[in-house]
């Protein structure tokens, strides 16, 4: 028999207990389920709904019921529904009718928003200790590649030389915003909605705060039709995570072109990389590759919550019910990339001498050309035509800026001087750029040291 079934005079179709029961996705919050439920039940004990002594007796059999879930115990009942009724069932069979006392005052309605918080909660935490690991590799490995040049690109053409350890460095920046990023969504997830009941409260006198306190929970949500009906924490974690997927398929994308012969910047361990079934001489980068194409599916998830909550009056509506496997499979997803991608980078064997090679093609200090020509009170835009003609000219010649002849050169421009040549010089070009944040090695290690001090508050606070 439903727990709602009172008002019905036929039960269900087979087909429709199929379609409707959530149990095999949302028992991945029996935990939380638990948790809220006892604290809950204090709540009821506290305030005289129900005796302090059953109260404790639902707490004790709720304890029971968790040690064997997590001992993996338990056999869900898809004729229950869902996680809620399948644990209170649990509960009457274990402490008797007694059981039936712990759904006063709550619906699922506002059970289930609880239990999707205390989820993301956790799982929040559990990101933000990955990301952690994520920035001390990034670290290490800008430490041990701070002297490394390498071209950097715009339009995926050469563009200026840069340090590895300052290419490195940006994504440290990108994967640090979204560390920040989680860490304000979870002050909108760490909210309670227990006590909002169905959607317009309960009459009984509860301590909604109480439970809140209990769960560690900040406060409550304000507004008992918006407790129950709210996903925004959902679709702005997708949102996030759909951030942190494109940061690290952007990094595996430019490790993907790395690794090619074509670019030959770096080699992926053979720990991390496959072969292929026809083809003897193959290593392939598949763990880049897969973290580049999982990052659709995120994507996806946050379309999925934005498209099920658009047109949704208010209060609670079944089709909230599809929040939970997309939030599920974004945080698996997430996890899983980030768990992968950590060991690939740090076994990661970059090829040095291939990318300071790689600068000295591609003319890529004509702008050092062009601010050298400004220093000696060229205009820039004029700077800029006679480097672009002298670029021409070394291309028709097969020869880089610094090795045309001073006569070459002053045929473009009588300015020009033997000063130029230190100025073409590549570790010139990229210890000159000392705006802050720039690639200077001065620079580089500023960042570096900026982003350990930071690292380390981070950690000092947990």
């Amino acid at each position: 028999m439903k727990a709602w079934s009172g008002r019905f005079l036929k039960e269900t179709a087979a087909i429709m207990d199929d379609f409707h029961s959530s149990i095999h996705f949302d028992y991945q919050l029996a935990q939380e389920d638990i948790e809220g439920s006892m604290a809950h039940a204090e709540m009821l004990g506290a305030c005289g709904i129900i005796t302090p002594e059953e109260a404790e007796c639902i707490r004790e059999g709720l304890s029971r019921i968790r040690e064997r879930v997590m001992a993996g115990e338990i056999q869900w009942d898809p004729s229950a529904e869902d996680i809620h009724l399948n644990i209170e069932k649990l509960l009457i069979q274990e402490i008797g009718d007694l059981g039936k006392k712990l759904h006063t005052a709550r619906s699922r309605n506002d059970q289930v928003a609880l239990d999707v918080r205390l989820y993301l909660r956790r799982e929040i935490h559990a990101i933000l200790d990955l990301l952690k690991q994520l920035f001390e590799t990034l670290l290490e490995t800008a430490e041990r590649e701070s002297k490394t040049i390498m071209p950097g690109y715009t339009h995926l053409q050469r563009a200026q030389p840069v340090l590895l350890a300052h290419h490195l460095l940006a994504y440290f920046q990108m994967f640090r915003r979204d560390y920040d990023r989680l860490n304000e969504c979870l002050n909108r997830v760490n909210v309670s909605p227990l006590g909002a009941g169905a959607l317009a409260g309960t009459g009984f006198p509860i301590d909604r705060r109480r439970v809140a306190a209990a769960l560690q929970m900040d406060g409550v949500c304000q507004n008992s039709l918006d407790a129950v009906s709210d996903r925004d924490f959902v679709a702005e974690f997708n949102f996030i995570a759909s951030l942190i997927m494109m940061h690290l398929s952007r990094f595996c994308e430019e490790l993907v072109l790395w690794s090619s012969a074509e670019f030959g910047f770096v080699e992926m361990d053979d720990s991390f990389s496959t072969g292929s079934s026809i083809m003897p001489q193959k290593k392939n980068p598949d763990v880049a590759e897969l973290i580049r194409g999982k990052t659709g599916r995120v994507y996806g998830n946050l379309m999925a919550i934005l498209t099920v909550m658009k047109g949704l009056p208010l209060a609670y509506n079944k089709d909230m019910q599809e929040d939970k496997e997309a939030l599920f499979d974004s945080v698996k997803t997430v996890k899983g990339c980030l768990t992968i991608f950590i060991p690939m980078l740090q076994t990661l064997k970059f090829n040095r001498g291939k990318m300071l090679s790689a600068t000295e093609d591609g003319f890529l200090n004509a702008t050092d050309l062009a601010d050298y020509l400004v220093v000696k009170g060229i205009p820039f835009r004029e700077a800029h035509a006679i480097v672009g003609r002298l670029v021409r000219y070394g291309i028709e010649t097969g020869k880089k800026l610094e090795e045309l002849t001073l006569e070459e050169m002053q045929t473009f421009c009588a300015s020009i001087d033997s000063t130029v040549y230190p100025v073409l010089r590549m570790e010139r070009v990229v210890d000159v750029r000392r705006s802050e944040g720039g690639t200077a090695f001065e620079q580089v290690r500023k960042q570096l040291d900026d982003a350990r001090e930071w690292l380390l508050a981070e950690k000092g606070s947990e």
